[in-house]
């Protein structure tokens, strides 16, 4: 699923935050560590994303956290960054509108 490689990118990404990643965070207002915590929820989501029973929570972690990274760079008019965000928010959304219509139904 390309939904979560792309967050497996975005987690090794944070992770492993190169200097400019790291300054970025630091730039943002966040703590030095915040990296770590964005990377984590990243890898999450995309570990959630792989299975189908468990896919709809990935993509709502998955959305969470890219419209949480999308406000940051908007909040600091950094709007060419809003693009990756926007869209990995968006598929997310989708993912997870796909696996909420097709959950399994319960009937009594």
């Amino acid at each position: 699923m390309a939904l979560a490689a792309f967050f497996v990118v975005g987690s090794l990404s944070n992770i492993f935050a190169p200097g400019s990643i790291y300054q970025e965070y630091l730039k943002w207002g966040y703590p030095h560590w915040f990296h770590f915590v964005t990377g984590s929820l990243e890898l999450t989501a995309a570990i959630l994303l792989f299975r189908t029973p468990s896919r709809l929570l990935g993509a709502a972690l998955g959305c969470t956290v890219m419209l949480a990274a999308l406000a940051t760079v908007i909040i600091h008019g950094e709007y060419a960054h809003a693009v990756p965000p926007l869209v990995a928010a968006t598929l997310s959304f989708v993912v997870g509108w796909i696996s909420w219509r097709k959950r399994p139904t319960v009937s009594a």
